[in-house]
């Protein structure tokens, strides 16, 4: 068994679900995500994140928007679309079950 492989398979589907849980409350430049990310103590550089974006948008669960910026080129905005909102829920409820599950069985006396 490949336990590296393994936690990076769990790393991504967590991060997939971290990234719609945040830019379900607003929409986000790459840098805004990776700072919201930081604070939750989740080190995520753009060479991780955008492919997950992309596989995200490529899966029409984000779309994004482009803006001009004032000190540089053109930002990209990503916004969470129906599609979106409704995998965010059964991830949520994915997330709920499993915590709920191994919180049972570690914390038996």
């Amino acid at each position: 068994m490949n336990t590296e492989n393994t936690k990076a398979q769990m790393r991504k589907g967590i991060l997939e679900f971290c990234i719609l849980s945040l830019i379900n409350h607003r929409e986000m430049y790459v840098s805004d995500l990776i700072d919201e990310l930081k604070k939750g103590k989740l080190d995520v550089v753009e060479g991780t994140l955008y492919p997950l974006l992309t596989r995200l948008k490529n899966g029409e669960f984000l779309s994004y928007r482009w803006e001009e910026s004032t000190g540089g080129p053109p930002r990209k905005y990503y916004q969470i679309t129906e599609k979106g909102k409704l995998f965010l829920d059964e991830l949520q409820n994915t997330w709920n079950e499993l915590t709920d599950s191994v919180n049972q069985i570690t914390q038996k006396n």
